[in-house]
């Protein structure tokens, strides 16, 4: 009797029916279809679009709609046909594309193009914070939407993504145009930008210590060229070496120590950031008048204001002007002279972000479950929600985290 209820235990242990069976949980699916609207930029010289066919054809791929007006990518060298292949839908009047829920732009919209929003939408724009006012602000205010700045906007890792591309872009863009315009084609100095054996290189001063400085020193120290940065930010000039990885000169923003190399140089780079709208160097105009003729300035931060007394913003058809016989190129936004590079880098982010906005049904939800993106939102609801812009302008602003928290 006991063998037999040992050998019955034994096959009922060897018996697939104890097995353990994965079961699937059952999860939530909150997964929203977007509408996508992306209006034909009409801002000065802005050529970028925000989305790539490719981006176009995931995005709608996963169901979402987008629409493209007529003729928004042609400055980025995409045609409406890769669109409409992609999946997006091609409208023929501004106004029907600003029918969609989320309006994706470069340039913030004009005034006409504000007319065209209304409650509930979500603009996604750059803000132009060294051009605002408060009227600007008012006017997207009593159209009761949301508006997040992809200046603002930070990621996982607390970075700005979108400023970050454009001034790895912009860093690297300057550098092709200094050497463009020190050429003896463009009335310039008539040197190579680097150097060769047995000749001195050319000389590349830089102000600021960020991205753009970064990767114009990269580019000017790969072709040869002898480069100087100057910031008051030491955490910064000290990363920068790090980042280049080759011996660096450096030094804050000494006048003794920077004027005489001002004037030496072959290539200036204006590349500072406006803090709260103050400018930490401006060059004198002294300084320039005695720089070597022919000499070239580039100021990228000619959208802050500038941080050249002789500085004046110019266009992309007419870049540059002379004073003193020192060539100035103003121009803001360069990545625009690269728009199909700059499109490409603005769709590697956008299209994330719109898959996130989808995974967790929307932008109410998202700003709920990812902090991270509170920081690109200026307006939520129809309430001012920046603390700087508020302080700019004087005006009233309501926390985000605490809107966001007792949310409807």
């Amino acid at each position: 009797m006991t063998q037999k209820i040992s050998v019955d235990l034994g096959k009922l242990a060897t018996s697939p029916a104890l097995y353990p069976k994965e079961s699937m949980m059952a999860v939530e699916e909150r997964r929203r279809s977007l509408f996508i609207g992306i209006p034909k930029e009409s801002s000065f010289q802005e050529n970028r679009i925000g989305l790539t066919p490719d981006a176009v054809k995931q995005l709608t791929d996963y169901g979402h709609r987008i629409w493209i007006e007529a003729g928004a990518g042609s400055p980025s060298k995409y045609s409406d046909n890769e669109y409409s292949e992609a999946g997006a839908k091609i409208v023929y009047g501004t106004e029907e594309v600003y029918e969609a829920d989320i309006i994706l732009k470069i340039a913030p919209p004009t005034y006409d193009e504000i007319e065209y929003l209304r409650a509930g939408q979500t603009l996604i724009s750059a803000l132009h914070f060294g051009n605002l006012t408060s009227d600007f602000i008012n006017a997207l205010l009593r159209k009761k939407i949301n508006a997040i700045s992809f200046e603002l906007l930070r990621d996982k890792s607390e970075s700005k993504p979108v400023v970050r591309a454009m001034s790895e872009i912009a860093g690297s863009t300057v550098m092709l145009i200094a050497a463009e315009y020190l050429s003896s084609s463009n009335e310039g100095k008539g040197v190579i930008l680097g150097g060769i054996t047995g000749v001195p290189p050319s000389k590349v001063v830089i102000l600021g210590a960020g991205t753009v400085a970064e990767y114009a020193a990269r580019a000017a120290m790969g072709l040869g060229a002898e480069v100087k940065v100057f910031d008051n930010h030491i955490y910064k000039l000290r990363r920068l070496k790090h980042n280049v990885g080759s011996p660096l000169f450096t030094s804050t923003l000494d006048k003794a120590v920077l004027y005489p190399e001002i004037r030496q140089a072959d290539v200036v780079i204006g590349a500072l950031v406006a803090d709260e709208g103050y400018m930490p160097c401006t060059v004198e105009e002294n300084v320039v008048a005695h720089m070597n003729p022919g000499s070239i300035i580039i100021d990228v931060c000619i959208d802050q204001g500038g941080c050249f007394e002789t500085s004046e913003m110019t266009s992309h058809t007419r870049p540059v002007f002379r004073k003193y016989d020192i060539i100035h190129y103003c121009v803001p936004n360069i990545a625009s002279r690269v728009p199909r590079t700059a499109t490409q880098a603005l769709s590697n982010i956008f299209t994330p972000i719109f898959n996130e906005f989808s995974k967790y049904g929307g932008i109410n939800e998202v700003l709920f479950m990812n902090e991270h993106y509170r920081s690109g939102v200026y307006i939520y609801k129809g309430s001012l929600t920046n603390a700087q812009v508020a302080k700019k302008f004087g005006m009233r602003y309501k926390e985000l985290g605490l809107m966001i928290a007792v949310r409807n």
